[in-house]
């Protein structure tokens, strides 16, 4: 092993509101003080309680992955185990997410920045 994973960061336009609503998703803590990162208007952090953080970086003319198409490819994806599709999903919708794809077992979303992320039956 050469290293550890410190954080996962996703390009958007506005870092704040895709920090919060990966928090009401996920829970956690929406920017943190830490050491290693600046916060402000173009980076924003979700600390989740097992310890794995999030960072979201604000990207001048950000143009957003879209799903299943490689025009503008979507690079990497969240899945996040639910136990139950049919509630998770009325409760992400809420937050701004968008409904892409229904495949039984998991169901494909865009966050509001446009980022896909699967819910997942844990």
């Amino acid at each position: 092993m050469i290293g550890k994973l410190q954080c996962l960061v996703l390009d958007c336009p506005d870092p704040a509101a895709l920090a919060r609503f990966y928090a009401a998703v996920l829970g956690g803590e929406v920017d943190r003080p830490d050491r290693r990162w600046s916060l402000g208007a173009s980076w924003s952090t979700l600390h989740l309680d097992d310890g794995t953080v999030f960072c979201f970086q604000a990207v001048t003319d950000h143009r957003p992955p879209r799903w299943p198409g490689s025009e503008h490819p979507q690079q990497a994806h969240l899945d996040i185990d639910v136990a139950d599709l049919d509630a998770a999903e009325p409760a992400v919708l809420a937050l701004g997410a968008v409904r892409l794809h229904d495949a039984g077992g998991w169901r494909v979303y865009a966050d509001p920045a446009g980022h896909p992320f699967c819910l997942v039956r844990g």
